[in-house]
């Protein structure tokens, strides 16, 4: 069965950073589309960064320039660098192969003042 497994998320101040991991597998993981996505309470869900399996990558423009999504398709494992976070930032983040409707879990990340 598909297991998606999210990890590194935690409390942080405003400006800090942190990196999420997100483990794959049950698919052919290097050949799919990933995504990162999120939601905030009272919030729908939203992509916030896609990459091909070719490693070509897009960004909702809010968080442009300071978050980087990258994989390591040996590991099944899909990555995002969130640098300067803001209050706005926090949602649970969840990873998820862009076609397929497949969720896990998520992971918390909460910016505090």
């Amino acid at each position: 069965q598909v297991r998606i497994v999210e990890s590194g998320g935690g409390l942080v101040q405003s400006g800090e950073s942190l990196r999420l991991s997100c483990t794959v597998s049950g698919i052919n993981f290097k050949i799919y589309q990933m995504g990162w996505y999120r939601q905030a309470p009272g919030t729908q869900r939203e992509l916030v960064a896609v990459i091909t399996s070719t490693g070509n990558t897009n960004y909702t423009d809010s968080v442009k320039g300071r978050f980087t999504i990258s994989r390591n398709n040996a590991w099944n494992t899909l990555f995002l660098q969130m640098n300067s976070l803001e209050l706005e930032d926090t949602a649970v983040y969840y990873c998820k192969p862009v076609s397929l409707p497949y969720w896990g879990r998520g992971t918390q990340v909460t910016v505090s003042s």
